[in-house]
């Protein structure tokens, strides 16, 4: 079987989380010296070759990220940790903070480095408390070393708004500077125009733990996991009707359906045994039926056939005895309620999928529904929008190819 659990550290690490032996035990103190003797576009270039993509949910190729704001004008920038994790069902920022918050932060040091940033900001999620005084003691080991404070790049700790919306990174920029959480519209991108209208990179948690453990080895050793396309290892979120629900590491290209029968991970369907459905990506992705997930691997080419994405890395299994229309009941009440209500698509469209739905009309009016969907994922400003109404039209169109199944 692939190796796992390479983000998230082994069972046998003695030394408190924060502390400065964990720092050198997981080569992080080696991997500040290492990007403490390049330069700026030596960083970048080496986190170019690596591949390595954002783990957030949007999988942008992280180089590309960190050249445009290297290469925006502006003589100040800034770089932000992006943990405002408020999606339904995911929570492996949490784990890797809670278990791990040195890595996450020598990567935002390095990527400071990278574009020149002096100042650094972690936005966490409001509700994250233990997680917030995780990161606040790994800052204050970082500080007593020597590789974070005025004359290196000075990083601060804010608390999320309370809000969803606030992880959209347009918004989570507004509420930094003391606004009210709502995204701006693009372009201009944060890369440009962010902070306080300078060069601004956004990172979420686990890309910069992947930095750091990238320059605590080298290319070669990270690209040795995954897929060449897409390379390293993902941290998956395994919840619903499983056996052993927790937080995964798994490489790129590993079967979906071994992460729920692994002994070493799902162990198993549990309620009634049998697998319904999956919901791949958190509240905004997409229901994969039972030969949908035995037929694909974590990797983006496999999972675009069946219009799927990893997203947040959320995976959450249900059995076969549950109403998949509850489910999505439950998801659109979420979205009507986090909506910001900038603007109308969304402010309008998630409140009307929510009553076509508590109408009971998923199968009597399916063509209405998908034109409101389409209409919301084309014209909202923002992601919450463009993605709510995604896993109903992956029901929709499950509906479409049983209705044709029938005909035919």
């Amino acid at each position: 079987m692939p190796e796992i659990r390479r983000l998230l550290p082994t069972l046998d690490i003695a030394s408190a989380p924060t502390s400065l032996e964990r720092l050198r035990e997981r080569g992080f103190e080696r991997a500040l010296q290492r990007s403490a003797a390049m330069t700026s576009q030596a960083i970048v270039a080496e986190v170019q070759a690596s591949g390595i993509k954002g783990r957030g949910g949007a999988a942008f190729p992280t180089g590309a990220k960190w050249a445009a704001v290297l290469a925006a004008s502006g003589e100040v920038r800034y770089a932000v940790m992006n943990a405002d994790e408020s999606e339904l069902g995911t929570f492996k920022d949490r784990a890797l903070l809670e278990q791990d918050p040195l890595g996450a932060m020598v990567g935002l040091v390095i990527a400071a480095r990278a574009v020149g940033a002096k100042r650094a900001y972690c936005y966490v999620r409001g509700e994250y408390r233990e997680v917030e005084a995780q990161m606040g003691a790994a800052i204050q080991t970082l500080r007593q070393a020597g590789w974070v404070g005025a004359d290196t790049v000075d990083i601060e700790i804010r608390r999320g708004a309370g809000a969803y919306i606030a992880g959209e990174e347009t918004a989570l920029l507004n509420s930094i500077e003391g606004k009210r959480a709502e995204p701006r519209v693009k372009p201009p991108f944060p890369t440009t125009q962010g902070l306080w209208r300078s060069p601004t990179l956004i990172q979420n948690v686990e890309t910069l733990a992947n930095v750091a453990l990238l320059f605590a080895h080298d290319v070669d050793w990270f690209r040795t996991y995954g897929t060449p396309d897409t390379p390293g290892t993902k941290l998956i979120g395994l919840s619903g009707h499983i056996e052993h629900p927790g937080v995964y590491e798994v490489p790129f290209g590993y079967p979906l359906m071994q992460l729920i029968t692994e002994t070493e991970m799902g162990h198993g369907v549990s309620g009634s045994g049998h697998l319904g459905a999956v919901l791949l990506g958190g509240a905004a992705g997409t229901f994969l039926a039972p030969d949908e997930i035995r037929d694909s691997v974590l990797d983006y080419g496999s999972l675009a056939k069946y219009g799927a994405s990893i997203g947040s890395g959320a995976f959450m299994v249900f059995d076969d005895t549950v109403d998949l229309t509850w489910v999505l009941t439950k998801l659109a009440r979420f979205f009507a309620d986090e909506s910001c209500g900038q603007c109308v698509p969304c402010r309008v469209g998630t409140r009307r999928i929510l009553e076509f739905l508590q109408r009971g009309e998923l199968e009597r009016r399916p063509e209405d529904l998908r034109d409101l969907a389409q209409a919301m994922k084309d014209a909202s400003i923002c992601g919450l929008g463009q993605t709510a109404p995604v896993a109903l039209l992956s029901i929709l169109d499950r509906l479409e190819r049983r209705t044709n199944e029938t005909r035919r």
